[in-house]
């Protein structure tokens, strides 16, 4: 059996393609090929502990051309890619039917281990991340992993960066919109000191008008080991700038006359905004049985985006500017003990304290609006506290070498102050401990059938700087909404280099909301219901070819709620949720110099509005090409056609949010059919 270097975190550690595919015990699906060393360490690794795990290696991801790593996700499994298309604000990824809207952010983000949520569970960090200095993504679905609480719904999706190698990789890109984009990335090792680079830059016209685009990150990763390799110490450090135009929503009449076009209204709309992170990661081999990870972080949210909605004249609610300034510390530390064969016992703890600021201003009516002039009113100064402590113990049972049983417990307790406009001030909702048992069960039929089944609950709390999630006057008490999830599965390989699985999943949850801070909205969906199947296949035919694919089958529906007017919401669907989620994908290695690829992927269409009534929309299916050729040994010239068929498709929501009588559809174009060319360098 090969392990890896006790150096990595729990997460990270001992990720390797072959793993995966020889081991039986685990339904983890791996889809290219991971870079990780190869030296002995005792951490768990992921999929013997979890079940429903998905990795996709770096090699899928560090040629891909998108304009945020998030869309990236769009290969796996069942993901579904929210694309609002506003400049900064440009969407996210989300599966197990939580919709991407910003309302209901149920997907836990991690960045090389770190927790990396905004405030309202939104994934903003990932924009720091580009393609070239990714190592893995590894996505854990369901209710039963222990390892995070807030954020951690319906799963986790963990961005693992590149630590260690010697290598000097390069890629320079023109394409569509006149983007251009170089990402640089280094990495040097040698004795017990590693150090990583990254250097990226991109800009771009954007698809429609008043769409430009400006970006920059820069990254950098040191660490340090002792001579047995039992010992790692490493500092992690990276800077992201964006500043960009949006673009504003269309109406339907809009749309129809031009896709590209940006209403005059929208002309001074833009973001500005500013990330930061800062780590220090240590990991500790003790001895043969006991290993011990920790993380100290900080993270730094700054953004100043001036938006208007519609080009309604009464008042000032569709004209805003919004600063947020977030500040987040925390530290995770985890310790895994191999007690003998039978028992592994692994638990640890966390705390993270977030520092927020929030201020909303609103200006009169104007065609553009004027941003530079006087606010008519200040809507939100508000400036709050969150406090997470949590901790978690789960043991790995294995009593015979074909099953494994892994009880788990997690405890959250929350605390918070916010200092609202006026002076008032309140202290967050009193959850109390929120506790989370979980189960799973993996029993190996064959060599290469794998039966697993999971139970387990996960949390859900308010979110923003104001009540209901802090209690200000007049408030009343909420009490955390509880999922409770279950999964049924089997993973099993039809033939030499395949890997398929099926799954059955449902995820209850007690009181849901669908809360959006930046304005001020908290809507209650009560009980829900979301379940689902998970059908997908990778396979490696031959030297050649390459095929994937998945098919996801999901729903979420009220099962008890009531409108604010009493009208009951009992069987409605939860809005922006389709029904289907597929992807496919094919590569043929022609030579050592010609390589071939495919990808398509398919979503079904969703209700915009919490009573189902303002019709379906968001529907698509799009085919991506590319083309690589070998030019040397280190140089590599590839050409991406997105959209092929230039198909045309829109993210859809519903402008119900401040008045009533003028209720519609507003819709936000995705590109058309585009085409970038790649020099690639690699040294």
């Amino acid at each position: 059996m090969k392990t890896t270097s006790a150096s990595l975190a729990v997460l990270t550690a001992m990720v390797m393609t072959d793993l995966y595919a020889a081991q039986p015990g685990n339904s983890t699906i791996t889809l290219g090929e991971v870079r990780v060393s190869k030296k002995s360490g005792t951490a768990l690794r992921t999929e013997n502990v979890l079940t429903s795990v998905d990795v996709m290696g770096g090699d899928q991801v560090e040629d891909k051309n998108v304009m945020n790593s998030w869309q990236l996700l769009g290969q796996m499994p069942g993901i579904q890619l929210t694309e609002t298309g506003q400049g900064a604000e440009s969407g996210k990824a989300t599966f197990r039917a939580f919709n991407g809207e910003g309302y209901i952010n149920g997907i836990k983000v991690l960045i090389d281990g770190v927790p990396s949520n905004v405030n309202s569970g939104n994934q903003r960090f990932i924009d720091m991340v580009f393609p070239l200095d990714i190592d893995y993504i590894e996505v854990v679905r369901g209710t039963n992993d222990p390892r995070y609480g807030l954020h951690n719904i319906g799963g986790n999706i963990n961005y693992a960066t590149r630590q260690g190698g010697n290598y000097i990789d390069s890629r320079l890109t023109y394409g569509s919109f006149d983007t251009r984009e170089i990402q640089l990335a280094v990495g040097h090792e040698e004795g017990n000191f590693a150090q990583n680079y990254l250097l990226a830059k991109q800009d771009s016209d954007g698809f429609r008008d008043n769409g430009n685009s400006n970006k920059y990150a820069l990254g950098g990763k040191w660490f340090v080991s002792d001579d047995a390799q039992t010992f790692r110490v490493g500092l992690i450090a990276r800077l992201y700038h964006h500043q960009a135009e949006e673009g504003g929503f269309l109406t339907r009449q809009e749309m129809r006359a031009s896709r590209t076009r940006s209403p005059a209204k929208n002309a001074n709309d833009s973001d500005d905004r500013d990330m930061k992170h800062l780590s220090l990661h240590m990991d500790w081999q003790l001895n043969d049985d006991l290993n011990l990870s920790s993380k100290l972080y900080y993270n730094s949210y700054n953004d100043d985006r001036t938006v208007t909605f519609t080009s309604y004249q009464a008042g000032d609610a569709p004209r805003q500017r919004r600063l947020w300034d977030e500040q987040q510390s925390g530290v995770l530390s985890n310790l895994t003990w191999r007690a003998n064969d039978l028992l592994t016992l692994d638990g640890g703890i966390s705390f993270e304290e977030q520092d927020n600021a929030y201020r909303r201003q609103r200006y009169p009516y104007g065609v553009p609006t004027d941003f530079d002039a006087a606010p008519t009113r200040i809507q939100n100064d508000d400036h709050y506290t969150l406090r997470n402590l949590g901790a978690y113990v789960q043991g790995i049972i294995q009593p015979t070498e074909s099953l494994k049983i892994i009880p788990a417990m997690r405890v959250d307790k929350f605390t918070g102050n916010t200092n609202l406009l006026g002076g008032e001030k309140a202290s967050l909702q009193d959850y109390g401990w929120i506790r989370q048992p979980k189960l799973s069960v993996i029993y190996s039929l064959t060599q290469n059938v794998d039966v697993y089944a999971n139970w387990g609950r996960t949390f859900q709390i308010l979110t923003g700087s104001t009540g209901p999630a802090y209690m200000t006057a007049g408030q009343g008490r909420y009490d955390p909404s509880i999922n409770t999830g279950k999964e049924l599965g089997v993973k099993f390989r039809p033939f030499e280099g395949s890997e398929a699985r099926l799954s059955v999943w449902q995820q209850d949850a007690t009181d849901e909301v669908a809360n959006m801070p930046s304005t001020g909205t908290t809507v209650g969906l009560g009980e829900t219901r979301r379940r689902g199947v998970d059908m997908q296949i990778t396979a490696q035919l031959n030297d050649q070819w390459t095929l994937w694919g998945s098919h996801a089958i999901q729903e979420a529906k009220v099962i008890k709620a009531f409108t604010s007017a009493g009208e009951s919401l009992a069987g409605k669907e939860v809005f922006s949720t389709p029904r289907y989620i597929s992807n496919f994908g094919a590569d043929y290695r022609f030579n050592d110099s010609w390589r071939f690829g495919v990808q398509a992927r398919a979503q079904g269409s969703y209700y915009i509005d919490e009573l189902n009534e303002a019709g379906k929309y968001g529907g698509f299916a799009v085919l991506d090409a590319n083309a690589s050729y070998q030019l040397s040994s280190t140089t590599s010239i590839d050409l991406q056609l997105k959209n092929l068929t230039d198909r045309e498709y829109e993210y859809v929501w519903y402008d119900n949010f401040f008045w009533g009588g003028d209720d519609q559809p507003m819709f936000s174009p995705a590109p058309g059919r585009s085409a970038y060319v790649s020099l690639n360098m690699k040294l």
